[in-house]
């Protein structure tokens, strides 16, 4: 199976085009829940690369898109899907480009995932052989503020919950975050659930959500324990399960990872990022 054969169609997709402005592409970013478009050449189509909402945020005073623009790796037509699972996983793109001077697709992470689940890649492995031992968790009790901190400083998308035994009993991820979040400007008061201008958890900038971002000059979080935002119905493996089966739970359940139990003991954690491994 090629790039051609999983990516969207450029037909399918959202672009921008210089020259152009900032607000052209954070309009479109909005609009469509992206991190990031592609951008083409106005006048012949060419590809010129990718701008995220996370350079926008970066470089709050460049206006030109041209300047904002990111050159990243691409790949042809004909590269097999394995190629650009490899490439998704050593450079941490989660978009890859399929270029021929002109831009003919994008391929994502899930959809490389999705091929995975139809078995139109052969993926031998076990969630033994693929998962991360390092997890990442947090307390049902920690407020949503401190919580949403801890993945940022982890750098992960996600916390295993905790209960007060140790045990897993959910799961938190940046998306039920940003359910949450209030995106505020002027407003003086909030209400007793969310911060006021003097809480130190108030931040500003741009937070991830896998494959989307959000953009914002004030987000502002509920304190209250993550227990009540946390996902309950915690979808665990075996450390047997096979790679297939484990894209088919990806799919079927969208969700981007998943915690590795053996027995009661949580072992390990296996992320979309993992599962490529297995190609």
């Amino acid at each position: 199976m090629n790039a051609a054969d999983a990516m969207t169609p450029r037909e399918s997709l959202v672009t921008a085009v210089v020259p152009g402005s900032r607000e052209d592409v954070l309009d479109r970013l909005q609009d469509n829940e992206f991190s990031s478009i592609p951008v083409v050449n106005a006048e012949n189509g060419e590809f010129r690369g990718l701008v995220s909402r996370e350079r926008l945020i970066e470089e709050p005073d460049e206006d030109q898109l041209a300047l904002l623009v990111e050159e990243v790796e691409s790949v042809s037509a004909d590269t097999p899907l394995s190629e650009v699972a490899a490439l998704i996983r050593e450079t941490g793109q989660r978009r890859v480009p399929v270029v021929n001077d002109d831009l003919e697709g994008i391929v994502t992470i899930t959809d490389v995932v999705r091929a995975m689940a139809n078995g139109e890649v052969a993926a031998d492995a076990e969630a033994g052989e693929l998962m991360a031992t390092d997890v990442n968790a947090v307390y049902r009790e920690t407020p949503l503020t401190v919580a949403e901190r801890e993945l940022a400083y982890a750098d992960e998308a996600y916390g295993v919950v905790l209960d007060a035994e140790g045990r897993p009993e959910g799961m938190l991820t940046e998306v039920d975050i940003l359910d949450v979040a209030r995106i505020v400007e002027g407003e003086e008061s909030t209400g007793d659930a969310i911060a006021d201008e003097d809480d130190d958890w108030k931040w500003e900038g741009i937070k991830a959500t896998g494959s989307r971002y959000l953009p914002t000059r004030n987000v502002e979080i509920p304190a209250e324990p993550v227990a009540g935002f946390m996902t309950d119905s915690l979808v665990t493996v075996s450390r047997s399960k096979s790679a297939t089966e484990i894209a088919q739970l990806f799919i079927t359940e969208d969700i981007e990872q998943v915690p590795v139990m053996n027995g009661d003991e949580l072992v390990g954690v296996v992320r979309d990022t993992d599962l490529l491994e297995a190609l």
